[in-house]
């Protein structure tokens, strides 16, 4: 097999990137605060502004004249398109240069802001809505992975940590505040106006980046799309995520839920196989032969699946105690506080010990976090107090384990894997929100609507109102799918990331 180098030419920010010469080399350049504060804007795009969704659903709904069974679709459809494609433009960017997809990314972000921003009432509200939430995952789907691959081409040692640090502040930070942002914007100026100050975000995002060099990965071979990869893996995800989001719906027995259960086996079956024997597989399975990068991703992926606790606890306070959409955003401002005060601590932590032992101190207090949010039987006053503790608790567990986890998983990968990784390692961030928003809300409307939940009232004593006890119920059970994810990322890192001491050299 031939060697594969980093070719690090530089294309001035104006010019047409074009295919650097072979054995071309460049000046160094080191990365500035102007083009990350440029690259975290565009993060936020995505986990604050786009990610408002989950919270002001129905208020879009309603002036859109959608049904809620639409809304749910455009609310999930983001996430989903970012995981579906994240790693083919990580893999993208590495080809063809990782500023030119950043670019894209942003350019698409303002594009599938104002289709939202702009939706009107009536016949076209549904495809204008789709097509803007759609693009909006595809512009994140260029952003996260590019993004990280320049940090760690442009920035090293500890300026590369503090640098993934304030990335991350992006990531779990904009994500602990879209509900809070979300409801207070829409209280006061309108859901529309979320999406119009994201335009602005972008363009000026756009422009800080400017003059940034251009960075990508050359090979001696020609690279070929894996066009038989990417639709099998589209078919399947797409298949069990409408089967997971509208099972409850058509009958979980139901021939259309069979069907796309079927289909989501076969053509994962069919992508697993084919991936395997290609030699232009869109995702490399030989990145897992690396231990440290398979626990940072798969942990990170189950991770990101407590993004499930805020549509169940927002549903709950504002369908169980009446709260409006602005209370029950409120009530996780500690989550981004917390996160943004600890998440240099998770940094010096992974300085001092190595990855696993801040990562897992990260696990243990989210797990805490949501043992909090699944303490359903209390009365409303004491459960908001519960929820602002138990959100706090989940920034500072997420503040831990953010930038250990990060660094873990590129600092193990060689300098050409660095794109195609990082677009693996973030499309686990945004299935992981998928799924795990999709699971947990299934989980609770299932139960809640059928009134199941309520088996529940024999083993605990639910005190307060008595004629919500099925919402309750139906909360504590889906919270519990989230306390099992969360354990299950705490035995991947237990397993895979090693209990080094001090912190490992930037390679």
């Amino acid at each position: 097999m031939k060697k594969t180098t980093i070719d690090s030419t530089i294309t001035p920010p104006d010019a047409d990137p074009s295919p650097i010469p072979k054995g071309a080399h460049s000046p160094a350049f080191t990365g500035n605060d102007r083009i990350l504060v440029g690259i975290v804007l565009g993060v936020l795009t995505f986990w604050l502004f786009a990610q408002t969704t989950l919270n002001i659903a129905p208020a879009m709904g309603d002036e859109l004249g959608l049904a809620p069974s639409t809304m749910n679709s455009a609310v999930a459809i983001t996430a989903l398109i970012s995981g579906i494609f994240i790693v083919v433009m990580g893999g993208v960017a590495d080809r063809i240069g990782r500023v030119r997809i950043l670019r894209t990314g942003f350019m698409l972000s303002i594009a599938g802001s104002l289709l939202v921003a702009l939706a009107p009432t009536g016949t076209l509200a549904a495809p204008c809505l789709l097509a803007g939430r759609a693009l909006q995952g595809l512009s994140a789907a260029c952003i996260m992975p590019s993004s990280l691959a320049l940090i760690k081409t442009y920035w090293h040692d500890a300026a590369r940590q503090r640098a993934v640090s304030l990335w991350s502040i992006g990531s779990w930070g904009g994500s602990g505040l879209c509900a809070l942002f979300g409801g207070t914007v829409t209280e006061h100026l309108g859901w529309r106006a979320i999406f119009l100050v994201s335009v602005v975000v972008a363009v000026t995002g756009l422009l800080l980046i400017r003059g940034t060099p251009e960075s990508r990965a050359s090979t001696d071979s020609p690279h070929k799309t894996d066009s038989t990869g990417i639709l099998t893996f589209m078919i399947a995800m797409v298949s069990l995520q409408v089967a997971v989001t509208q099972g409850s719906r058509l009958g979980w027995t139901s021939a259309p839920t069979l069907a796309l259960i079927g289909a989501a086996l076969v053509f994962g079956a069919w992508f697993l196989r084919h991936e395997s024997r290609t030699a232009s597989a869109f995702i490399d399975f030989r990145l897992f032969r690396n231990k440290t990068y398979t626990g940072a991703t798969i942990s990170n992926f189950a991770l990101n699946s407590v993004a499930g606790t805020l549509i169940v606890t927002m549903q709950l306070v504002q369908l169980a105690g009446n709260l409006s959409a602005q209370q029950a955003g409120t009530l996780t401002l500690g989550f981004a506080i917390t996160l943004i005060v600890f998440i240099r601590l998770g940094e010096k932590m992974l300085q001092r010990f190595g990855a696993r032992k801040p990562m897992l101190m990260g696990c243990a207090l989210t797990l805490a976090s949501v043992l909090f949010l699944a303490t359903t039987t209390v009365e409303l006053a004491q459960y908001k107090i519960l929820v602002t503790i138990g959100f706090a608790l989940q920034g500072i567990g997420l503040a831990l384990y953010a930038t250990p986890s990060t660094d873990a998983a590129l600092s193990s990968l060689p300098e050409n894997q660095a794109g195609a990784g990082a677009g693996i390692y973030k499309m686990a961030s945004s299935l992981g929100t998928a799924f795990g928003v999709a699971i947990s809300a299934a989980i609770f409307t299932a139960l809640r609507s059928d009134g199941s939940g309520n088996a529940l009232e024999a083993l605990f004593t639910f005190h307060g109102s008595q004629d919500n006890i099925s919402i309750r119920s139906a909360a504590m059970v889906a919270l519990t799918f989230n306390q099992m994810m969360i354990i299950a990322g705490m035995v991947s890192i237990m397993l895979t990331i090693p209990a080094s001491k001090g912190a490992r050299a930037a390679r």
